[in-house]
């Protein structure tokens, strides 16, 4: 069972390789996502109010956890994910009610994984993001960072102890932990391993080679979190150039589905991903498969964690905050003919380091480890 979201698409494609590969594998989220990725149950419906979540979230986890023989938690948390105890703004009555609810959830976690730990399930956690970076580790660490680009109340003292206390506890029941971004595994406990976004289905991703058309070039960006990605750097810098006379057209994604994001990407040539994470996500790994050059920041202190092989393959177009004018210039300066070789290596490289069926059985592989300790195979029925 994977659970309890389905943040990225990460586990809906994991679900999905692995019932290729011939295991029964199901991912049931607490709450619906707007981008439509499958799942196969969700516990809560928009119109329940708290005690009726609450309600489904204990009957969940007293009846849930005895169908499966592994579980794979993601985001970071379970079922019973702990309430952050705080939140700026709120009065006295707020305050202690969130505090309440915040030692409700964090108990009913202990029990949780109390729960799967004494029925003899392995246990495994996968970290995404926020679910593991702290601001006072990456503001002191790291030249360039989300952290930098946030309010104080996004990253601080208090919410940083408090992923580390939930850091600490999931590492306590864990038999593995998996990052998906390298530099979590700054923060993330030793023995933990890099595991690349392995949520395409590549022979649905095909790519669309467009660079040379006879146009202007198009620009892609993709703002979530229009702060964190330096969307406003981004933007200021095509403006700039704008005024310079360069031709372009600027495609943003935003607010859409997944689907009709997808429809977007196959038209853009090439894509500005994120200028302050350090490496690229999941967003590139698609627009890469559709065979789209990235502009993208890569922290050369967070490579230690990869494959030496995968840092050699890497096909991005390096840009810092500093110099992203500079290096949307160059691209748009940059005969199409090379934007065409980089777009293919885009490609070549997906499939190399991407591949949901390599990344899936490597899991299935600690998933078979963690098993044999306990007597048991993979395949047990």
């Amino acid at each position: 069972m994977h659970c309890p979201t389905v943040v990225g698409g990460n586990p809906s494609q994991i679900r999905r390789v692995q019932n290729e590969l011939g295991l029964d594998s199901c991912l049931i989220t607490l709450k619906s996502n707007y981008l439509d990725y499958g799942v196969d149950r969700i516990l809560f419906e928009e119109r329940d109010n708290l005690f009726k979540v609450e309600l489904k979230r204990i009957f969940a986890i007293l009846t849930i956890y005895w169908k499966f023989h592994i579980v794979h938690y993601n985001f970071g948390t379970s079922f019973a994910s702990p309430l952050y105890p705080e939140k700026p703004g709120d009065g006295f009555l707020r305050r202690f009610l969130r505090k309440v609810y915040s030692l409700y959830t964090w108990t009913l976690q202990y029990f949780e994984l109390c729960l799967v730990k004494g029925l003899g399930k392995p246990i495994f956690v996968h970290y995404q993001g926020d679910d593991a970076r702290q601001g006072a580790y990456s503001l002191k660490e790291f030249k360039y960072s989300i952290a930098s680009q946030v309010d104080h109340h996004y990253y601080n003292k208090s919410s940083d102890s408090f992923k580390r206390k939930c850091i600490e506890r999931m590492s306590r029941f864990a038999d593995g932990i998996y990052a998906l971004n390298p530099d979590l595994l700054h923060v993330l406990p030793k023995g933990s391993k890099f595991i690349p976004y392995s949520h395409l289905d590549l022979s649905k991703w095909l790519p669309s080679f467009t660079q040379v058309s006879a146009r202007p070039l198009r620009i892609g960006h993709a703002p979530s979190h229009r702060k964190a990605k330096g969307t406003y750097l981004i933007l200021n810098a095509l403006e700039s150039l704008k005024k310079e006379g360069f031709e372009f057209d600027l495609i943003l994604v935003e607010g859409v589905s997944h689907q009709e994001a997808c429809r977007q990407y196959k038209a853009i040539d090439v894509l500005v991903d994120q200028l302050f994470a350090g490496w690229y996500g999941g967003l590139a790994v698609e627009a890469m498969a559709l065979g789209k050059p990235v502009l993208v920041y890569i922290r050369e202190n967070d490579l230690q964690f990869i494959p030496s092989e995968m840092k050699d393959d890497l096909p991005f177009i390096q840009v810092t905050p500093d110099n992203i004018k500079e290096g949307l210039k160059k691209v748009l300066g940059m005969p199409r003919e090379e934007l065409l070789r980089i777009a293919k290596a885009s490609r070549a490289f997906v499939e190399k380091w991407h591949d949901p069926v390599r990344i899936v059985s490597k899991i299935n592989g600690d998933y078979t480890n963690a098993l044999r300790k306990r007597g048991k195979s993979l395949c047990a029925e």
